[in-house]
């Protein structure tokens, strides 16, 4: 299964709102501490791994890949396997909510919990469609006419 891009595209995708989920619970717990900042993780910039600047390749830009071992690679090119499967490690970043309180806290819970909301239904949407993706795969495997 990790061999299919979709699979590892997904499965990159929902280790992103699997962190987002952690972060905002951070936030939520920490209400109450004066001080704090709210943190969020960093959506993946698609344009920037175009141009290289997210560390999809040490030269810059996307790669040519290969796809087995016996293939030669085009321009430096890279195995597949490995570390391509689309699940990044996540970062935190702070993301201060609209107001601040007296005590310098700068978490809103309302907005947390928009944003929890709003992570849970991108969640749930990457699970359905992994659900459909493997119902494909076992209708393609299935015997014809069974």
């Amino acid at each position: 299964m990790d061999d299919i891009p979709l699979f590892g595209m997904l499965k990159g995708r929902l280790s992103y709102l699997n962190q987002r989920e952690r972060v905002i619970s951070q936030n939520v717990a920490n209400a109450d501490v004066a001080g704090y900042t709210p943190k969020d993780v960093k959506t993946p910039d698609f344009a920037q791994m175009l141009s290289g600047q997210a560390g999809v390749s040490a030269g810059g830009g996307l790669q040519m890949l290969t796809s087995a071992p016996g293939h030669m690679p085009l321009g430096g090119g890279v195995q597949v396997g490995g570390s391509g499967d689309g699940a990044g490690d996540y970062h935190s970043v702070d993301a201060p909510d609209s107001e601040t309180r007296m005590n310098g806290n700068s978490v809103v819970l309302e907005e947390q919990m928009l944003k929890m909301a709003e992570s849970r239904m991108a969640y749930d949407a990457a699970i359905g469609f992994y659900q459909q993706s493997l119902n494909m795969l076992r209708l393609a495997a299935r015997k014809p006419g069974g």
